[in-house]
């Protein structure tokens, strides 16, 4: 059977209360094979941990501080990253980076938490989940002051041009996150997509948001993720079962985690 990662899923969150356990078995049925929970703050973290706990070697916990959570009680925030990060194994640490997309208030605190959060994932040899909207020049800012680091992780949803992916890849050993804008109408990324190399891609749903085409305008889950690696396929001239293989496998190197073939 075709095995899928879902690297990016927020299906734990409280969108999916009433259906937690059957939106897992519907992905599970489509191919997926394992899924990434990013973190987001403390209002979420009960649920990833009781969520992904249900599901070891199924589902992946990752800790981190997301940018739109950055606001007034941001140093208390942050302070729960650096308490919690080595309780338990945590796949990686984000989502972490820069949101100016919705507000810049607290841009210059949102660069102090995506800088310290870096330095944690660097001091622990742990990849990232970088979080970029509407911030590229502060990004570029934050990533050149950490040049003499060495940094892994991935992009997540990126939808940028094919220079944007050269620059962001001179920044370290990075992956980029592919997922429902790639099957947008106007979307440019197809074109984008079918230029990067296919190890550096990750297939990704950002559930329950950015749901693909035919799905637009509904709550997004982990199990539209064959239609995402469909459209892949389509844009690359390759067997969807490769863009699987592949992806699948830069999932497993990135993240650290065996895929169970059973």
């Amino acid at each position: 059977m075709t095995k899928f990662v879902d690297t990016h899923s927020h299906i734990y969150g409280p969108e999916f209360d009433e259906d937690f356990e059957e939106t897992v078995a519907r992905a599970k049925t489509a191919g997926v094979a394992a899924l990434v929970f990013p973190g987001i703050d403390t209002t979420y973290y009960g649920r990833l941990v009781e969520r992904s706990s249900k599901f070891p070697g199924y589902a992946f916990p990752c800790i981190g501080l997301h940018p739109t959570s950055v606001g007034e009680d941001w140093e208390k925030e942050m302070q729960f990253v650096r308490d919690h990060i080595d309780e338990r194994k945590y796949f990686a640490i984000g989502e972490i980076g820069l949101d100016g997309h919705w507000s810049t208030e607290f841009m210059e605190q949102q660069k102090k938490v995506f800088r310290e959060q870096m330095i944690m994932a660097y001091e622990r040899n742990m990849p990232v989940i970088i979080h970029a909207r509407d911030a590229t020049e502060a990004l570029y800012e934050v990533l050149d002051s950490l040049k003499g680091i060495v940094l892994h992780g991935t992009f997540h949803a990126f939808s940028g041009s094919f220079e944007t992916y050269r620059r962001l890849s001179g920044y370290g050993d990075f992956y980029f996150g592919i997922g429902g804008v790639l099957t947008y109408k106007n979307s440019t990324l197809p074109e984008t997509a079918a230029k990067m190399p296919l190890d550096r891609l990750l297939l990704e749903t950002d559930s329950p948001y950015l749901t693909p085409v035919p799905h637009r305008g509904e709550r997004n889950e982990s199990s539209y993720i064959p239609i995402i690696a469909e459209r892949l396929a389509l844009a690359k001239g390759m067997g969807i079962n490769e863009i699987a293989d592949i992806t699948t496998s830069n999932a497993e190197k990135l993240f650290g985690i065996d895929i169970q073939t059973g």
